[in-house]
């Protein structure tokens, strides 16, 4: 019997009074009767006492308010609250992506299927669906996981799916504020941007990533000037973003280790601190303005007037993408040698002075025509920007990777075929079952007899080489035999995960070579680039030679041998460019010839330029 029981046991309070106990026998049984009918009801279960409705409702609504407002405040004023909570959401974003597209990954390449066009299609499928959803969670981020996502697009490696999905984050950035831009300004400068400067735009020329881009007056001279600050808030977030970023690629290798790029978090964490210290921006710009002092070449580099941390003055460029083709018609720039300049430029820093710029893409590059002034042996100049991440290549690497690429445009025989394997392991730890998939990322393609032989021609059923690879889309290019094709993506994770991370840049530069020649729409054989890196290449090998001659580890017979070697194989590809070089007027000649049979003069011009 419990108390409530027990309570109600002891009856009404008149039992307790002093009336005489003198009850009629209809009263007696009545009154027990009650007793028992009491006693039975108090064997069920009771219900507890309840607050009306109204008060319910109320103090629910008071506890919800409280620990919002609670909540609220502590996330305004309370940092680690803050960082915790946005670190679980954009945590959360991300590995709810990353996981679901493992394991659609998983059920994809295991799926049995009818036909080899059914399964490339299921996987082309899959491609899109897994980027698609990698991009929402970056996008909803920010931040630095733009800068991952511009990471991800520039591998030349992995499907086109994947590069194309992540392209837009090149130009997709969210700008900070004005008000915002202006506080760090002052915080970092000393000064308001007003005392320092006139007519400064508060609408940026350009976003990016991790800072973005105001046209401006310099009040002391009156020169027109780019003032590049950085996000407010990207150092505030930065180690917990990283931290999140890490974990995630973390944990899709714990589940899925066939899925393996902890990697790009490492580089990430090593590369990002360097790109968000302007000042040395500034002396990489120094840099890379010292190595090409004394040589003709079209590069220009904005002179850096002022910089520190976060806030960089520069000297403003007046231009047009470089892939413009319009503006290159304008200003009567012929892009057939823009693409074989670029290409000049960016090998001459990967080969001869090994040391590069590691963030290439068309957002970092203007083209003007050229002034009087200037030491550029064409009509234009080509500006690049942007000199926050320079990677240098040591000597040794530099020289291995450039006797690899030699040996790639040599004709196959089995010594060659060695040397391929051979240079293969020194430069990316490359074993024989992944090669097929490492020289077809060099090369975008692969020929038993070469690269020059693999495609002389622009036939219109021959689809251009836009990028390193297309793995999945176009695997003929592979080996079947040496690398099953449900294995090709997995083979591509895995030669991405053994390269070191300057022969992943230096592929990048070249991809943008090669996707640069193909947005021009030039007239020449894409085969033409790869003969300027094949004499860059030639010229690391002589210079090595030459060292080794210095230092005393090259007899005189083998020096020269070694300059007879350099002086045939590059004065024959000279040979080579000039022909193809011919080809490319007599193909720019017949276009301007249509344009003026269909349109006159103006037509003649525009076919010429590539405008169709």
């Amino acid at each position: 019997m419990n108390m409530h029981t027990f309570m109600k046991f002891r009856g009404p309070p008149s039992w307790q009074s002093s009336r005489p106990f003198l009850r009629s026998q209809k009263s007696f049984v009545h009154h027990n009767t009650n007793i028992y009918k009491r006693l039975a009801s108090s064997n069920a279960p009771q219900a507890l006492p309840q607050r009306p409705r109204g008060k319910s409702w109320l103090w629910y609504s008071a506890t919800f308010l409280a620990f919002t407002g609670a909540g609220y405040y502590a996330y305004e004023n309370h940092q680690p609250f803050r960082h915790a909570v946005l670190a679980t959401l954009r945590c959360s974003r991300l590995a709810r992506a990353a996981i679901s597209g493992a394991i659609d990954y998983k059920l994809t390449l295991t799926r049995t299927y009818t036909s080899e066009e059914d399964r490339l299609e299921a996987v082309s499928q899959c491609h899109v669906r897994s980027a698609t959803k990698v991009l929402h969670a970056l996008l909803a981020n920010g931040g630095i996981y733009i800068k991952l996502g511009q990471h991800v697009a520039s591998l030349i490696v992995l499907p086109k799916e994947w590069t194309s999905t992540m392209a837009p984050l090149q130009d997709r950035c969210d700008a900070t504020p004005y008000e915002d831009v202006a506080a760090l300004f002052l915080s970092d400068m000393g000064q308001p941007i007003s005392e320092l400067f006139d007519d400064f735009d508060p609408v940026p020329i350009g976003v990016a990533s991790l800072a973005q881009v105001h046209a401006a007056y310099d009040k002391t001279s009156g020169r027109k000037v780019a003032v590049k600050i950085q996000h407010p808030h990207l150092v505030e977030f930065f180690n917990i973003d990283m931290n999140m970023v890490r974990s995630t690629l973390g944990w899709v290798k714990y589940w899925f280790p066939e899925f393996e790029f902890t990697w790009l978090g490492d580089d990430m964490q090593e590369n990002l601190p360097k790109e968000m210290d302007f000042a040395h921006e500034a002396l990489n710009t120094a840099h890379v303005i010292a190595d090409f002092e004394n040589i003709k070449t079209s590069l220009y580099i904005p002179e850096v007037i002022f910089a520190n941390k976060r806030v960089l003055v520069m000297e403003y460029i007046q231009g047009g993408r470089v892939d413009d083709l319009a503006y290159l018609s304008k200003h009567n720039i012929d892009r057939n040698k823009v693409a074989l300049e670029l290409t000049r430029i960016f090998d001459r820093m990967v080969f001869v002075n090994g040391w590069f710029h590691a963030d290439p893409h068309p957002g970092n590059l203007l083209i003007r025509p050229a002034s009087k002034s200037s030491k550029s042996p064409y009509n234009f100049e080509i500006a690049l920007l942007d000199h926050g991440l320079y990677f240098d290549l040591e000597r040794e690497l530099r020289v291995n990777y450039s006797r690899f690429w030699l040996s790639l445009i040599a004709h196959s025989s089995p010594t060659v075929d060695a040397d391929r394997r051979k240079y293969a392991e020194l430069v990316g730890n490359i074993t024989s079952d992944l090669y097929p998939v490492f020289e077809a990322a060099i090369t975008g393609r692969l020929s038993p007899d070469g690269i020059i032989e693999a495609d002389d021609g622009l036939g219109d059923d021959m689809e251009r080489a836009t990028g390193m690879l297309d793995l999945v889309s176009e695997e003929t290019e592979l080996d079947r035999n040496t690398v099953a094709p449900e294995d090709i993506l997995v083979s591509v994770l895995d030669v991405l995960r053994r390269l070191p991370r300057r022969v992943v840049m230096v592929m990048k530069l070249n991809d943008l070579a090669r996707h640069l020649d193909h947005s021009l729409e030039t007239t020449h054989s894409s085969v033409r680039i790869f003969l300027i890196t094949s004499k860059y290449c030639m010229k690391a090998v002589w210079q090595d030679e030459k060292n080794h001659f210095r230092e005393g580890g090259l007899g005189f017979r083998s020096f020269l041998s070694s300059a007879w070697a350099f002086a045939i194989g590059y004065s024959k590809i000279t040979f080579i460019e000039l022909i193809m070089d011919w080809q490319a007027s007599l193909v720019k000649s017949s276009a301007w010839l249509h344009g003026f049979y269909s349109r006159g003069l103006a037509g003649a011009h525009d076919a010429a330029a590539g405008l169709h």
